[in-house]
């Protein structure tokens, strides 16, 4: 499995252990299948460079757990995000979609107590969909390859940036008029 990552260094050994515990998959070290939606996560930062990280991935003898866009990811997920203890200790890798509230901040929205869970899920369906890898274990980690790395232009990160802004936008009409209809809804019903 050919796998990418972005940021401002070349990592040939990763750390799982760095990072945020409460990203969608828990923590570990995020990558993504596509070289193109890597690019998304580039940002600019004055006097750093940008790389995209290729590996490759052997997933022999890997516990390998993989979500679609189902409940029981969105349980996953928020287990994840609200500290609790991990649903699946046993996965060496985790596979599936990213939650776009992530990529397009708002999760206050999501979080805030206002809506069910029903309605919190539906609106975290919405959007484009996107893979990401998430390698959970020492063993995983073992088996990850560093490829070699890229350095992106300044005109390429801008464009990566301007691809994700446009998505966002999109997005964020999308959810818009999801959640104005939910809310208008749930006011008539009550």
């Amino acid at each position: 499995m050919k796998l990418y990552h972005t940021g401002f260094q070349i990592i040939e050994h990763p750390d799982i252990h760095y990072g945020r515990k409460n990203a969608d998959f828990g923590q570990g070290f995020y990558l993504s299948d596509s070289d193109a939606f890597a690019g998304r996560w580039a940002k600019s930062r004055k006097d750093q460079n940008v790389y995209v990280n290729s590996y490759e991935l052997d997933t022999a003898g890997l516990n390998v757990k993989t979500f679609s866009r189902e409940e029981d990811w969105f349980t996953y997920i928020f287990a994840n995000r609200r500290g609790m203890a991990d649903l699946y200790p046993e996965a060496d890798v985790i596979i599936g979609p990213i939650a776009n509230d992530t990529i397009y901040d708002t999760m206050g929205i999501l979080t805030s107590g206002l809506l069910e869970e029903a309605q919190i899920m539906k609106l975290v369906m919405l959007g484009p969909e996107y893979s990401q890898i998430v390698i959970k274990s020492e063993k995983a980690v073992n088996q990850l390859r560093w490829l070699s790395a890229r350095m992106l232009d300044p005109e390429e990160t801008e464009g990566y940036q301007d691809q994700l802004k446009r998505e966002e936008e999109a997005y964020l009409e999308e959810f818009a008029a999801v959640y104005a209809a939910m809310t208008d809804n749930s006011r008539h019903v009550a």
